[in-house]
C-alpha cells in the first residue's frame, strides 16, 4: 500500500486522537444543556468550558464566543442585516465564497474593494470608498479577512481596522485559516467580530464559532430560542463543542511550531522551484501563513497536478475551486491579476501539526516525476 502523505490541511485538518476520545465521553453527557436539573448542568457546564478554550485561543472572552454550525454560518451571521440604521457592505475581492455571498447585504449596497497582485488588499481603495460613506448617508460594514485561504497572504487588519474606526463602521473578519497557526489577539486585531472553524485546527466538522466583541450585537440566522444568549437558538451540539475545545487548546499550546511549519514550506518551495523553474509561488512577496504554499505551473492544468499527486500518495488541492466536477478560475487569483495559463496550473499545499521532513520528501519525489513526464509530453508534442 502507498504511504500517503497528506499536505491539505488548509482544507480540513485531521481530527485529533485527543478531541476523538472527548467527543467520545460527551455523547455519555445525555442532558439537554438548557435544563436546570443535574444532567442539564453537566451537559451546561461542558459547553462553558469549551466557550473558555475557545475565547482563550482568539484572546477573547467568553462572553464573546458564539457558537454556530462552522465558519460559513459565523460568515453569515456576521453579515446578517442590521436594523436602525443605513449600511453599506465592503468586503474584499479575495473573500470566502460565504463572505462574497453578501449575506442579507444586497448586491446593490455591497462594494467588492481590489486586491494587489500579491493578494493583499488594496488599502487606498478601500480608504478611498469608506471616504464616501458621509455623502450617501450610510455607515460602512467592512468584512475581510485574516488570511487568504488559497495563498496564505495575511492581510494588514490593524490597518484596515483604523480605517473602518475613523468611519464610523464596523470591521468583521473571517480568521478561520489564521487560528491555530499564528496567534490571535482579538483586542489587537481591531475587529469587531471575527469567525472560527474546528475543522481548521483538528477539531469536528460542522462547529464553528462567531466572536463578537462585548457590546456588539448581530441579528439571529436562527430564531426562537434564548440559546447562546439569544443570537442562535437551537440545542447546542454539544459532543462537538467539546470537541472544538479541547481542539482550541491544543493549537493555542502548539502556536510555537508556526517557525518549524515555516522552515517545512519554504524548503519545499525552494526544492520544487529547482525542479520547475518557470513554477510561480503566489503572494511570496507577502507576509504568509507558516504553512500555506500555492504553486502554479503555467501550462499544466491543477485537476492534472492533483491527479497525479493524488496517485503518488500526496494529498494536495487545487487553487480554484470544484464544485459538482467542474473546475471554475480561482476568484482568488483572478482578483490578483494573475494570467489565465497561471491560474488554471496553481495548487495549494498546506501543512499541518502531522506534517514531517518525509512528507516534504514524498511531494519532491512525486513533483519531479511529475514535472518530467509533463516536460516530456510537451516537448513530444
Amino acid at each position: 500500500m502507498t504511504i500517503r502523505s497528506y499536505l491539505d490541511y488548509s482544507a480540513t485538518a485531521p481530527l485529533r486522537s485527543e478531541v476523538r476520545e472527548a467527543m467520545i465521553a460527551a455523547f455519555d453527557t445525555y442532558g439537554n444543556p438548557s435544563s436546570v436539573h443535574a444532567e442539564g448542568r453537566e451537559a451546561r457546564g461542558m459547553i462553558e468550558a469549551a466557550r473558555g478554550k475557545v475565547a482563550a485561543l482568539a484572546g477573547a472572552r467568553p462572553e464573546e464566543v458564539i457558537f454556530t454550525s462552522g465558519g460559513s454560518e459565523a460568515n453569515a451571521l456576521a453579515l446578517a442585516a442590521r436594523s436602525g440604521e443605513a449600511w453599506q457592505c465592503y468586503i474584499s475581492a479575495i473573500e470566502h465564497p460565504s463572505v462574497l455571498a453578501g449575506g442579507r447585504f444586497y448586491p446593490e449596497s455591497t462594494t467588492r474593494i481590489a486586491v494587489t497582485s500579491d493578494g493583499v488588499i488594496d488599502l487606498e481603495a478601500l480608504a478611498a470608498e469608506l471616504a464616501k460613506h458621509h455623502l450617501g448617508g450610510w455607515r460602512p460594514f467592512v468584512s475581510l479577512m485574516a488570511a487568504n485561504n488559497e495563498t496564505g497572504a495575511i492581510q494588514p487588519m490593524a490597518e484596515a481596522a483604523a480605517l473602518v474606526r475613523a468611519a464610523d463602521g464596523l470591521l468583521h473578519s473571517d480568521a478561520v485559516q489564521l487560528a491555530g497557526k499564528l496567534k490571535i489577539d482579538f483586542g489587537a486585531l481591531g475587529a469587531d467580530m471575527i469567525s472560527l472553524s474546528a475543522h481548521k485546527i483538528g477539531g469536528p466538522k460542522g462547529v464553528g464559532a462567531l466572536i463578537l466583541r462585548d457590546g456588539g450585537s448581530v441579528e439571529p440566522l436562527i430564531k426562537g430560542g434564548g440559546q447562546e444568549l439569544r443570537r442562535r437558538a437551537g440545542t447546542e451540539n454539544v459532543a462537538g463543542i467539546v470537541g472544538f475545545g479541547v481542539a482550541a487548546a491544543l493549537a493555542a499550546a502548539e502556536l510555537d511550531r508556526a517557525v518549524e511549519l515555516a522552515r517545512l514550506r519554504d524548503e519545499l518551495e525552494r526544492r520544487a522551484l529547482e525542479i520547475a523553474p518557470d513554477a510561480v509561488v503566489l503572494s511570496r512577496k507577502a507576509e504568509r501563513l507558516p504553512n500555506t504554499s500555492c504553486i502554479a505551473v503555467p501550462g499544466t492544468r491543477a485537476e492534472t497536478l492533483v491527479i497525479g499527486l493524488d496517485l503518488a500518495g500526496i494529498a494536495v488541492s487545487a487553487g480554484s475551486a470544484c464544485s459538482s466536477g467542474k473546475v471554475e478560475a480561482s476568484h482568488v487569483l483572478t482578483a490578483m491579476g494573475m494570467a489565465p495559463e497561471v491560474i488554471k496550473g496553481a495548487i495549494r499545499v498546506s501543512l499541518g501539526s502531522g506534517t514531517t521532513e518525509q512528507d516534504v520528501e514524498r511531494f519532491i519525489g512525486a513533483w519531479g516525476e511529475m514535472i518530467k513526464r509533463l516536460k516530456q509530453r510537451q516537448e513530444a508534442a
